[in-house]
């Protein structure tokens, strides 16, 4: 595994936004109408339109392959306010696992910081950890999340 200082801050920076139209790509190849928005002020990332002609909004969040062991599936430092219409998408790529929620799923099983220099922003920590074989794994509350497709994003409503 090549350590974060090896990387540049160009690869760093750039990440985000790799992943972005890697899940994007993804959603294109199942068929989903994606529609992405030029600027990104609005925590939305892409825009679904569904097959009933409804609009989605979705954030995509992903981890690095290449941070510390046991944090394959943290996202920390996150603001979010209850949204209707909209999903989370969180991919880590160590763990190759990808977690769909809705705003409303999110704020349910996230954790709001109550003190420090993030007080007020979420925390989601999809993984637990096996120090001794050295292994990343899906937290049992977590598994209903896990996506291998769009389907929910195409079929559920996400206030339900």
């Amino acid at each position: 595994m090549a350590k974060r200082e090896n990387q540049s801050f160009r690869s760093l920076a750039s990440f985000g936004k790799r992943i972005e139209f890697y899940i994007v790509g993804l959603m294109l190849k199942e068929g989903l109408d994606v529609y992405l928005p030029l600027v990104d002020d609005d925590a939305i990332d892409a825009v679904v339109k569904r097959p009933d002609g409804t609009f989605v909004e979705v954030q995509i969040k992903a981890r690095s392959k290449h941070v510390i062991f046991g944090d394959a599936a943290l996202f920390a430092a996150l603001t979010h306010e209850p949204r209707g219409n909209y999903w989370f998408v969180f991919y880590s790529e160590r763990m190759d696992t990808m977690w769909i929620l809705s705003s409303k799923e999110f704020l349910a099983e996230s954790h709001q910081n109550k003190k420090g220099k993030n007080v007020g922003k979420r925390v989601i920590w999809f993984n637990g950890k096996n120090t001794k074989a050295q292994t990343e794994h899906v937290k049992p509350q977590y598994k209903k999340y896990v996506a291998k497709d769009f389907s929910r994003i195409l079929n559920e409503h996400p206030d339900a």
